[in-house]
């Protein structure tokens, strides 16, 4: 592979692990990377013998192998750009560990739900004795994986439509589309290429492959589906399928996810039994309708991954009545009128909306006839929540925004929400 050059651009967590894997697989290739952000880790880079473009200098493109471009680097970057006009192709870090990887891929993409289907796949096929590794969008990087896994095992791998929207090759032998909604439409500019971002999980499939799609889901039904895979469509009407009464996990976009997960299980083999006891022990990932603290009978539940307004809107359906909600954070383009029209006809009893996004939210609250209060901050959001509530009550912080204007990210946010939950007076 002598005479090959890589071009990186963002150096975050999954760049860092497209730059080693290329280092570790080819290791006479060069590797170049570049990152718009300071605090970019030169140690690591310089023990993997990756070159590093200081900020501000050119990186020429001509003659490049390839731009391996993050999840976070919009298209219109200026070096994608001169990639594509050098003809250089542009991939995404999942497209470009696929390439070196034999192993059968479950792929896993929708607006939300993508971490908990990914992680209770994951259980089922271990419940089924069948050797499996998580990947993806849940915190690994798909290209940790080349040359250090059981070539036979498969891989579940959690995936956005910014991994997407650069893939070329690479081919789920499952696809799960859980829905699509509103989302990133600063990122991709309406919500039809959003949609055909993800949309292009299943352009690679063979007719020996399998497409899981929610049949509740209108944009997936009314959708030109790519591909030629087989399609399974699965709906909540469809609960047997399951052994939803004895899950620990609750809420409509629960079930959806645990049908989508067993729907893929089953097209791998799995039997019904283990992925029924699966799906009974699986617990779920942190920050998704998480419990992080009970005082006075007050339950204080964490779901700050809930980042745009319909995964909101399906979090209410996990309670009957005495719902605080918080909502708010840094703005992404969504409206906030289904989730306002949700919230009045939903078990909330008051609202509290904090952030960048305070005043937009409030003013589809107003037009909703929804009472509330404003705040600067989270911190004062949860107080005056946590104040009004009383025993049987829910404190829940499902914000239906990005963290950004206040915290590093989702994980940040929650994790600033469940040291409050410990702290604040509760009760009036």
């Amino acid at each position: 592979m002598s005479g090959e050059r890589y071009v990186v651009l963002g150096l975050r967590r999954s760049g860092l692990a497209a730059c080693e894997a290329i280092r570790r697989m080819h290791p006479d290739a060069r590797v170049q990377s570049a990152d718009d952000a300071p605090g970019v880790d030169r140690d690591r880079l310089a023990a993997a013998g990756v070159e590093l473009v200081p900020r501000g200098e050119i990186v020429s493109m001509q003659g490049a192998t390839a731009l391996v471009k993050s999840p976070g680097v919009p298209g219109g970057h200026p070096l994608v750009e001169a990639a594509r006009a050098a003809g250089v192709p542009v991939w995404s870090e999942v497209e470009l560990a696929y390439r070196w990887l034999e192993n059968p891929i479950i792929g896993i993409t929708g607006t939300n739900g993508k971490t908990t289907t990914t992680e209770l796949v994951g259980a089922m096929l271990r419940a089924g004795n069948i050797p499996v590794e998580v990947a993806g969008n849940v915190g690994r990087p798909l290209s940790e994986l080349p040359g250090r896994i059981d070539p036979a095992a498969w891989i579940v791998c959690e995936l956005s439509s910014f991994q997407l929207e650069d893939i070329d090759r690479f081919r789920a032998r499952v696809g799960v589309i859980l829905q699509v909604t509103p989302d990133h439409l600063d990122r991709h500019g309406s919500f039809a290429q959003y949609v055909a971002a993800k949309l292009r999980l299943f352009e690679n499939q063979t007719p020996d492959d399998t497409a899981v799609l929610n049949a509740d889901d209108p944009v997936l039904r009314d959708a030109d589906l790519p591909g030629h895979g087989r399609r399974i469509w699965f709906s909540r009407d469809r609960s047997d399928r399951v052994d939803w009464e004895h899950s620990a996990i609750r809420g409509d976009h629960n079930l959806e996810n645990a049908l989508a997960a067993a729907a893929a299980a089953e097209a791998v083999g799995v039997p019904r039994e283990a992925r029924d006891q699966a799906l009974r022990g699986f617990e779920a990932p942190p920050h998704r309708l998480q419990t992080v603290a009970r005082r006075e009978g007050v339950l204080f539940v964490d779901d700050s991954k809930a980042t745009n307004p319909e995964a909101a809107i399906k979090a209410l359906t996990a309670y009957g009545d005495g719902v605080h909600l918080i909502l708010g954070g840094s703005l992404k383009g969504s409206s906030f009128a289904p989730l306002a029209d949700a919230i009045a006809r939903g078990p909330v009893v008051s609202v509290d909306v904090y952030g960048e996004a305070a005043a937009a939210i409030s003013e589809a609250l107003s037009a909703a006839a929804v009472p509330h209060r404003r705040h600067p901050h989270m911190d004062d959001a949860v107080r005056a929540a946590a104040y009004g509530a009383h025993t049987g009550d829910v404190v829940l912080l499902s914000p239906a925004c990005a963290s950004f204007d206040e915290f590093r990210d989702y994980a940040e946010r929650g994790a600033a929400f469940a040291c409050l939950a410990l702290e604040v007076p509760v009760g009036r």
